[in-house]
């Protein structure tokens, strides 16, 4: 008899509890809010580490734009993990909407220094005689932020952590003679307002895991990647086909990876399952992937 625990998500099933879910804002994030708003008169430019797969989504922009006139950076961080098709639609919308921007993938040292030099660039449109200049990092949970910084400084000013969340508390940090970097806490907005935008930020980990559960994330991710016909997915977990439902697909990988519960009976540890196909799409196993798309029209 089949006993997987599928307590996944649809539109129509148990959208009270995700709504709740999507909702939340622990007591340190709303503190680091207040923090940044009050921080943002000692700098001379934002710059917000957005995750490259859902570059709206993964926005926060009210947090500064509603504060104050200073000039930004957008940058579109993990681009290495996002399909290039929809990278080029994104920047395209991006040109077209008239904003400061750039893609980036913050392990490569030459993309790093784009973030230094697009950023002087604006501020010298402000000011030409400008050569110091002090900047905020700021983004959700796990868009890259303390890697960046990282980069940025030559050393490991903060510590990048797998799970969101763990900078509590702003840092000053000097990263040259002429460049000052205000590092904050990852912060999420307020409310998330769509469903499928907290699955999105749950599976690229900008939300932990404890919040909205591997079973949860994992099991979107798997339709997600059955609907689209992923190859890469196909061809990493060794399918024959992806006509196929959920369940079969989550038993498969469990097969192909060895997930059966100890003490014979044949039983799947789905939870071990949930926990493979989460670290494997985070490590860009299954493939380049965006979940976003530019507005239409």
């Amino acid at each position: 008899m089949l006993t997987i625990r599928m307590t996944y998500i649809t539109p129509d099933r148990n959208e009270n509890e995700i709504i709740e879910r999507m909702n939340w804002l622990p007591g340190h994030m709303i503190t680091a809010t207040k923090e940044i708003k009050r921080s943002i008169n000692l700098v001379d430019i934002i710059v917000e580490v957005r995750d490259a797969r859902v570059p709206l989504v993964s926005g926060n922009k009210d947090i500064y734009k509603s504060r104050t006139k200073k000039p930004y950076l957008i940058v579109l961080n993990k681009t290495n993990l996002a399909d290039p098709a929809t990278v080029k639609l994104w920047q395209d919308w991006f040109t077209e909407q008239r904003e400061s921007f750039i893609f980036i993938n913050a392990l490569d040292k030459n993309s790093i220094n784009t973030i230094i030099k697009r950023s002087k660039q604006i501020l010298r449109a402000h000011d030409a005689t400008r050569k110091e200049m002090k900047m905020m990092l700021l983004g959700l949970p796990n868009t890259g932020k303390s890697t960046i910084i990282n980069k940025l400084s030559n050393r490991n000013a903060t510590k990048a952590a797998a799970t969101p969340g763990q900078t509590k508390l702003s840092l000053w940090v000097k990263a040259d003679k002429e460049l000052r970097i205000l590092d904050t806490p990852g912060v999420m907005p307020p409310v998330i307002h769509e469903q499928v935008h907290t699955m999105w930020l749950s599976a690229v980990h900008a939300i932990p895991d404890h919040i909205i559960t591997p079973e949860y994330s994992a099991c979107f991710l798997v339709e997600h990647l059955l609907e689209n016909r992923s190859k890469a997915f196909q061809d990493f977990y060794k399918f024959e086909s992806l006509d196929i439902d959920l369940i079969t697909a989550v038993e498969h990988i469990g097969k192909r990876r060895g997930c059966l519960r100890s003490g014979g009976g044949g039983s799947f540890d789905y939870e071990q399952i949930y926990k493979i196909v989460l670290t494997d799409f985070r490590k860009g196993s299954l493939g380049l992937i965006s979940f976003e798309r530019p507005p239409v029209k």
